[in-house]
């Protein structure tokens, strides 16, 4: 039925959104959101320009590039439409702009800037501030760090443009450390958009913003009601309607992250017709993984197998980034281990292609799956194929994906050491991998890892029939992912066996709350379990 649902939706918007002739129509405020971006361009570019900006701020990269490509065979003197097309380019949540093309449309601007007097200082400010991202020398990190200094300046030489605030915004958390885990730059960012979302709540961007920088385990309960908006701001834009699930993962909130991805991926699927590079794709597969892990922490078996099954039959497209590579190798990963299904995560076959980092996640689902299934040769393969993956990733000067690799090659590591008996050594392998992976926090090109380390650290212990010190262990973890399906149903198990009693019925109850249907069979036993303790305390 919802198929259904879904297929009428997005055949509303795409109607909206195209015209009889198939080509792009000037998609409306409702459509994409409410921005007012002032320039000294023509007044006859004014509402192109403001909706090419709104659909800059939803990470419409593709069709973002387009609409300023147009403004500027309109108006060549409009520095700022080659700026958009620069923004265009630079993706620096995601990591996958196009560098080369955006350093030409940046050096567009600067020349149209210089020979046209009528450009303002502020609208060369913004010029300015970007140029730190296409400078040539220097890491991606220093670019980004110089960009927030530019625009925090600009945000206080123009106190009343509130374009300069948010894109400031967005600055602070693409330059935020992975490691600041009091996320002081997502607080500031935060500071920032609040006030503005009060006043400007039809802002796609503010939302947006707002999303990703509560889109962390300390912060993301602010961020439910950015979440809950932004899909109706811009309800034409895949990305808005992926956006939410950021929040809604954080919290555990399946149903709602259900039905944004479910909504975003049809969208991208439409997208992908016109598409002339791998962004729509990228987009859909985003959209999948988010829905696959929402799936599987609900226990909807069956269509966390659908969205493996479609993205199996996805016919091949050029043009994908991280953001595509990484959903391509979570999916299959996360099914077979999420459900314990060993020997098939065991006989995953890693893909050559792509970044070091989306193939990890492969080898890693090799590893954990021919460990539990005592298959100890092909287990070790994976973990040296992780070394040197890392290593590669190392020579990158890429400390941070090292680092997640790292993570993946301890958990490989542990499981083999529990295959072979050194159950120490595996708990203190298993316990170093969460430690190291709680000292980052995740990209943005996931939901989460396929199995946080904590929760594998917790299932080891137990295994070794260590039951309160697994479930510690499983209390921390959902600390940091509330309401994962294993971990909560591995702390009611744990409490039980350590004679908790009021904590075991909390979490059974807590899971019976969560997930849905008959698929999985902890979930059947829980309702037995809570059953049983309701007899049991009414007599």
């Amino acid at each position: 039925m919802w198929r259904i649902a879904i297929f009428l939706w997005v055949t509303l918007l795409v109607s909206l959104a195209w015209c009889d002739e198939g080509h792009h129509h000037e998609l409306t405020e409702d459509e994409v959101g409410s921005v007012h971006f002032a320039t000294s361009c023509s007044p006859a570019v004014e509402k192109s320009f403001n909706r090419a900006v709104a659909l800059l701020h939803s990470f419409q990269y593709e069709d973002t590039r387009r609409a300023f490509e147009a403004i500027a065979a309109q108006d060549p003197k409009c520095a700022m439409a080659q700026w958009g097309v620069a923004m265009s380019h630079y993706h620096g949540l995601w990591e996958n702009g196009d560098t080369a093309a955006g350093r030409v449309a940046l050096h567009q601007a600067q020349e149209v800037a210089s020979a046209n007097p009528q450009t303002t200082a502020r609208e060369k400010g913004y010029i300015d501030a970007l140029a730190e991202i296409y400078r040539e020398d220097g890491d991606k990190y220093s670019h980004a760090q110089a960009f927030e200094l530019k625009m925090a300046a600009l945000q206080a030489a123009n106190p009343g443009d509130s374009e300069a605030a948010i894109f400031h915004a967005l600055a602070l958390d693409i330059a935020a450390p992975k490691t600041d885990k009091t996320f002081a730059n997502q607080r500031k960012c935060g500071d920032i958009l609040e006030p503005i979302f009060a006043k400007q709540p039809h802002h796609p961007g503010v939302a947006h913003y707002i999303i990703h920088c509560y889109d962390n385990p300390v912060l993301a309960e602010k961020g439910l009601g950015a979440a809950r908006m932004y899909a109706k701001i811009a309800p034409a834009s895949a990305h808005a309607n992926h956006m939410p699930s950021h929040i809604f993962t954080r919290v555990g909130s399946w149903d709602e992250s259900i039905s944004s991805n479910q909504r975003s991926a049809a969208l991208a699927a439409e997208a992908e017709k016109t598409s002339k590079n791998g962004e729509a794709r990228d987009q859909r597969l985003h959209a999948m993984d988010y829905l696959e892990y929402a799936y599987l922490q609900s226990g909807r078996v069956r269509q966390a197998k659908s969205v493996l099954d479609e993205m199996n039959s996805l016919l091949p497209v050029a043009g994908l980034t991280l953001t595509g590579d990484y959903a391509t190798a979570a999916i299959p990963a996360r099914y077979a281990l999420e459900l314990g299904n060993w020997e098939e995560a065991g006989a995953l076959q890693a893909s050559s292609q792509g970044t070091p980092w989306a193939q990890a996640i492969t080898w890693m689902a090799v590893g954990v799956g021919n460990a539990r299934s005592k298959h100890l040769e092909r287990a070790a393969q994976a973990e040296q194929t992780l070394a040197s993956l890392r290593e590669a990733t190392t020579k990158l000067t890429n400390p941070y994906w090292a680092n997640q690799i790292e993570v993946q090659r301890r958990e490989v590591a542990a499981w083999i050491a529990e295959a072979n008996g050194k159950n120490a050594d595996a708990v203190t392998l298993m316990r170093s991998a969460a430690e190291l992976e709680e000292s980052m926090d995740k990209s943005p090109a996931t939901p989460g890892a396929v199995i946080p380390a904590r929760e594998m650290l917790a299932q080891l212990l137990a295994e070794q029939n260590r039951p309160t010190e697994a479930l510690a262990e499983y209390e921390a973890d959902l600390k940091l992912a509330p309401k994962r399906f294993n971990a909560v149903y591995g702390a009611a198990v744990a409490a039980e066996a350590a004679g908790n009693a009021s904590a075991s019925a909390r979490y059974f109850q807590e899971l019976i709350d969560t997930a849905v249907g008959e698929e999985r069979p902890e979930l059947v036993s829980a309702r037995k379990k809570v059953v049983e303790k309701k007899v049991a305390s009414s007599k």
